[in-house]
């Protein structure tokens, strides 16, 4: 069995629609498949789910909402009209959103996240129906009455492992009913123990493909997107990028993800890693392409590094403190400040007399800034205390790397020919990557002078 997710390219129109019924048909092992909310038609286009956190944001804050609603309908009404399908779905459709919107505000995380909710949701109930137009049977699962069961914060939650029994079992039922149907599951979301649907992170269909994955024990879970392999760079930073990875390992993959590679979610590799299913990353637009292939292991004798990632909107906390070394929990107490205020951090490079707290810009707005600082000034007495904001990293990563001399050295040898500072360095044991901290405004020049230093 293959379980396959089709990412919001793949099913932003109608056209888009029947190349995932063309590609769901041509392989009987294709028995599951994860859709997205339909994304930008083009450029100028805007994401059913952006078109729906706008509509619940306006909703709460009091404002008229029709034409929003409208227009969202209206996305999903053509993609009906031009599969030929039967009204009925469109009208079905508008009365789940109109039933979401009237819904109770009180909790504004939790109405966020039920909007947020109905692009993948309504999606999945269109496709499963564009199957069944084109003599298949196929079957919408909800993923509320499967068990998919999350925890966590409303729109940043995480699966419980109960789950995967309840998965199993559920999707099990249904594919072995007589018509052998294929299941269509919608991606992103869940419900919490209390019964409200929570979603993941943004493009959390990856990962709710990666479970399905791992709860009916795939051949393979091939994630359809819409480049025909993942390059080395991102082609928006190197326009002239021509170095496709038909290979790379789970550990790769996960770095490269998580440092900014947006074709994957870099919490989507977990599931498939500890089950030990191969990830196969494909396009929708040419499935006749072998893709990018996520493995277990792989030869590494033929490349060092495998890609080179970077992602924006960092903030550096630097604690200095004169024999900070020698005082027994500082390092503790820092955090537990940080714990306190729900703050994560993403990396703590160290000195002898310092510690950097690397953090999202995102998860740390400027007045719990101002507290955490107010906090650290009077609870530890440092020194010296310094936040910036506005910072990048760059990921150098590859297997290979761990057995070849030399790489830091062309790394920061290539940066500094190219005029670009580094504020820091980080590197752990496993030395499968090298973490550069630039300037976000040098974050471009940094990835372009090391991909012509690695790849050109």
């Amino acid at each position: 069995m293959k379980v396959c997710k089709f990412g919001g390219s793949s099913v932003a129109d109608a056209a888009q629609v029947c190349k995932v019924c063309d590609i769901m048909l041509a392989d009987r092992q294709r028995r599951v498949v994860v859709v997205s909310a339909p994304g930008k038609r083009g450029k100028s286009d805007t994401k059913v789910t952006d078109m729906l956190i706008s509509l619940a944001e306006k909703a709460l804050e009091g404002y008229d909402i029709d034409k929003d609603l409208e227009a969202i309908v209206e996305r999903y009404a053509s993609i009906q009209r031009d599969l030929g399908l039967d009204d009925a779905i469109a009208k079905e459709i508008a009365d789940d959103l109109q039933t979401r919107v009237a819904s109770d505000k009180s909790d504004r995380g939790a109405f966020l996240d039920l909007l947020k909710a109905a692009g993948e949701d309504n999606s999945a109930k269109l496709v499963a129906a564009a199957l069944r137009k084109r003599g298949a049977a196929a079957a919408y699962v909800n993923p509320a009455k499967a068990g998919m069961l999350l925890e966590g914060e409303m729109g940043d939650a995480t699966l419980c492992d109960v789950s995967y029994g309840f998965l199993h079992d559920s999707i099990e039922r249904v594919l072995w009913q007589p018509d052998n149907p294929i299941v269509v599951f919608p991606g992103f979301f869940g419900v919490n123990r209390d019964g409200k649907i929570t979603t993941f992170p943004r493009g959390g269909s990856d990962i709710t493909g990666a479970i399905l994955s791992a709860a009916m024990k795939a051949e393979c879970y091939e994630n359809f997107t819409d480049v025909d392999t993942v390059y080395a760079v991102d082609p928006r930073v190197v326009p002239d990028v021509h170095h496709g990875i038909s290979e790379m390992t789970y550990r790769e993959m996960r770095e490269l993800a998580y440092a900014g590679f947006g074709v994957f979610h870099d919490e989507a590799v977990m599931p498939a890693f500890r089950a030990g299913i191969p990830i196969n990353i494909r396009n929708t637009n040419h499935p006749e392409a072998p893709g990018t292939w996520i493995v277990p292991n792989r030869r590494v004798d033929s490349c060092k590094v495998v890609g080179i990632a970077s992602d924006s909107d960092f903030v550096h906390v630097y604690v200095d403190k004169y024999m900070m070394n020698r005082e027994v929990g500082f390092g503790r107490k820092l955090l537990q400040i940080f714990e306190e205020e729900g703050v994560a951090f993403e990396h703590m490079p160290t000195g002898i007399d310092n510690i950097t707290l690397i953090l999202r810009g995102s998860k740390f707005p400027p007045d719990v800034q101002d507290r955490v600082l107010r906090r650290i000034k009077s609870d530890l007495k440092p020194d010296n205390i310094i936040c910036e904001r506005d910072h990048a990293l760059i990921m150098v990563v590859g297997e290979g790397m761990q057995h070849t001399v030399g790489t830091a050295a062309r790394a920061t040898r290539a940066l500094a020919e190219g005029g670009v500072n580094i504020e820091l360095i980080n590197q752990d044991a496993s030395e499968i990557s090298i973490m550069f901290g630039v300037r976000e405004s040098e974050r471009a020049k940094a990835v372009q002078v090391l991909y012509h230093e690695f790849f050109a």
